[in-house]
């Protein structure tokens, strides 16, 4: 019998109904459990339920930040978000106190301006520009007995124990020993594991999306390896053979993304190599034997000889540098105050500003009824306008139906747990769902809806279900408004940042690599001659000997990585609906452009390396992809750097 196919859903709905897969993540659960309801129960033995408050709202906005990773990365993931809170922490309250509503709407506007501007630079930079708005709300939203300094100093205590807990606490499960490395062995062990995965791909169609695996690992580990006591020089002998071992994969990775572009089927057993390196880093033990050589081409010489390299690093364990790009001031400020910076502090700050307006004029229209904590309203609103969350419309759906479930289950519970151990036993249960729930943003909104209620009950607020919906259904219609209205300059700002970046560093790549080849030029089908320029980030293009090959392994993980921002900051714009949508259309070409574009460099630095000159399957490659990425720019209206190509 003949079934019409479905029809496909919107993008912006299936991305709401879309939820991350994976293992429970225990010891984050296990944190979440021993943050906010220990400490809210700490506080009310002693008396200091106002604070303990405080407190167990910095443990929750940690635990929010507390991700997958390193003990290291964990540090600044959580670290510097917390310190943003606590000085908007500050601000709000000391200004809620002192103006009136008039300019404390103004004040916290141009407080958006500035979060929503340095939320551009990164995923840390985002965290910390949330935390700043949200706290700010809350201290000057939520009235409290203590002076602004000691809601700052219980809400860094709260945070801070979180961290404790997530630097001190082993990780289930891990072995080798010493578990304070678990986390950056198994991000190291992985990438050998992504490298022995795209080897086994090759030839076949998955091996592009296999490729961008690598790239994942590769970026994963970089971020573990890359926080505080594990700095650019390793000082500890395990940090040193983690050191060594990373960077002994960054040739093999290389080589791995050659053969995939060649595109040639190469012998199984040639990814037994890799998969053993893994297994001796996650065992912390020797390489020992690894598979005869295939030396019959010379991607696969290069692979060949990269495992040999990889085995003497891991028997010396010397530290290496993880080639990764120092982010100068200068660019810091470019990101901030380019394109993307503005756009996306303009709508951060509309959308915060508005916010605290209405919830002003509700709050002194009395419309809040017996309580007096207006902050809801513009913290929801923080949240549902920051992209890096998802699309608009998704965002919007899932805030919206994660707030009526979290307030009906709370309201559920609030009518018989006896007050107060009851409600701080569900702080508790909620904190060690958080870790679960950030899978997902409605799971999320609604765990974070039950302890904020139980946290406002607990300090002596009545029940607040009913309004806290009606204040989320109003900051909906704020961003649903902001997000759409016209802003000064091009719209998608944020995407065309993120791809101009992507372009200047694969630019940059092929140029060093075209330098590498002695300048002799790479003369393309149609005689034109490809000449490398420039320089990038503060790399001098003189390099030479051992410091060039580091170059060009620092210039490409950061092509690569810029592509993988680029393709998520695309991706997202591609799933908000289609008025806004429509100012992505045709970016998605040109990255897709630049990703062969970084694989072919990648191919031919392999290839300069073993016979010291290009074929003409690769200058007539590079020249086609140059080619296409300038009719692409012009289709979109993007202004990207340019290789000279010369007659």
């Amino acid at each position: 019998m003949y079934r019409p196919a479905a029809l496909p859903l919107p993008p912006w709905l299936a991305h709401a109904l879309r939820a991350q897969r994976g293992p429970v993540p225990w010891s984050a659960v296990v944190r979440g459990a021993l943050a906010a309801g220990p400490l809210l129960l700490a506080a009310v033995l002693l008396g200091r339920t106002s604070l303990g408050v405080v407190a167990a709202i910095g443990a929750m906005l940690a635990g929010i930040n507390d991700r997958p990773g390193s003990r290291r990365a964990s540090v600044k993931r959580i670290g510097v978000p917390a310190a943003a809170g606590a000085a908007g922490l500050l601000v709000g309250t000391y200004t809620g106190q002192h103006v009136g509503a008039v300019v404390l709407t103004v004040l916290l506007t141009l407080v958006g301006l500035v979060a929503g501007s340095v939320s551009a630079v990164g995923p840390v930079a985002s965290g910390a520009g949330t935390q700043l708005l949200v706290a700010s709300a809350i201290g000057a939203g939520m009235p409290l007995p203590e002076p602004g300094w000691q809601r700052a100093l219980a809400f860094l205590a709260g945070a801070g124990w979180l961290l404790g807990l997530r630097l001190v606490l082993p990780t289930p499960g891990a072995i080798a020993g010493d578990f304070r490395f678990d986390g950056e062995r198994d991000a190291v062990a992985a990438v050998y594991d992504a490298v022995a995965v795209l080897l086994d791909a090759v030839g076949t169609d998955d091996a592009t999306t296999r490729r961008a695996a690598l790239t994942a690992a590769l970026d994963h580990a970089q971020d573990a390896l890359a926080g505080p006591r594990l700095r650019r020089y390793a000082s500890s002998a395990a940090e040193q053979r983690l050191h060594a071992q990373y960077a002994a994969a960054l040739p093999l990775a290389e080589a791995a993304t050659a053969l995939a572009w060649a595109g040639e089927a190469v012998p199984g057993r040639v990814s037994e190599g890799p998969r053993r390196l893994a297994a001796a880093v996650r065992g912390n033990t020797y390489t020992g034997s690894l598979p005869a050589p295939h030396r019959s081409a010379p991607a696969l010489r290069a692979l060949d000889d990269a495992l040999l390299h990889a085995a003497d690093a891991f028997d010396q364990g010397r530290g290496r540098d993880l080639h990764t790009r120092r982010r100068t001031a200068g660019t810091l400020l470019r990101s901030v105050f380019g394109a993307g910076g503005r756009e996306y502090g303009l709508r951060v700050a509309l959308c915060f500003g508005a916010g605290v307006a209405v919830a002003q004029a509700l709050h002194h229209a009395r419309w809040y009824g017996q309580h007096e904590h207006w902050y809801w309203l513009p913290a929801t609103a923080v949240f549902l306008v920051k992209p890096d969350l998802g699309p608009l419309a998704s965002r919007v759906l899932c805030r919206a139906a994660g707030t009526l479930l979290g307030a009906l289950v709370f309201a559920g519970f609030a009518a018989v747990l006896p007050r107060p151990e009851g409600l701080i036993a569900l702080v508790a249960v909620s904190g060690a769902l958080i870790p679960v729930a950030t899978r997902h943003f409605a799971a999320q909104t609604a765990v974070v809806t039950v302890l904020v209620l139980a946290l406002v009950m607990v300090g002596g607020e009545p029940q607040a279900s009913a309004g806290r919906i009606g204040e989320t259904l109003l900051a909906c219609a704020i961003v649903l408004i902001v997000g759409h209205v016209p802003m000064p300059g091009q719209r998608g700002g944020g995407v065309r940042a993120r791809l101009a970046a992507a372009s200047d560093a694969a630019h940059a790549y092929l140029a060093h690599v075209l330098r590498e080849s002695d300048d002799q030029g790479l003369r393309s089908h149609d005689g034109r001659v490809l000449r490398g320029h420039g320089g990038y980030g503060g790399y001098a293009p003189e390099a030479t000997g051992s410091d060039t090959r580091a170059l060009r392994w620092t210039l490409r993980r950061e092509a690569y990585r810029t592509l993988a921002e680029a393709r998520t900051a695309i991706a997202l714009a591609a799933a908000e609906l289609p008025a806004l949508a429509r100012h992505a259309e045709g970016t998605d070409e040109i990255v897709a452009t630049l990703e062969r574009l970084v694989d072919t460099t990648t191919a031919c630095a392999v290839h300069l390396d073993d016979t010291g000159r290009l074929t003409r399957r690769h200058t007539e490659r590079l020249a086609e992809l140059l080619d296409d990425l300038a009719k692409g720019r012009r289709r979109v209206g993007l202004r990207l750097p340019e290789l000279p190509l010369a007659g």
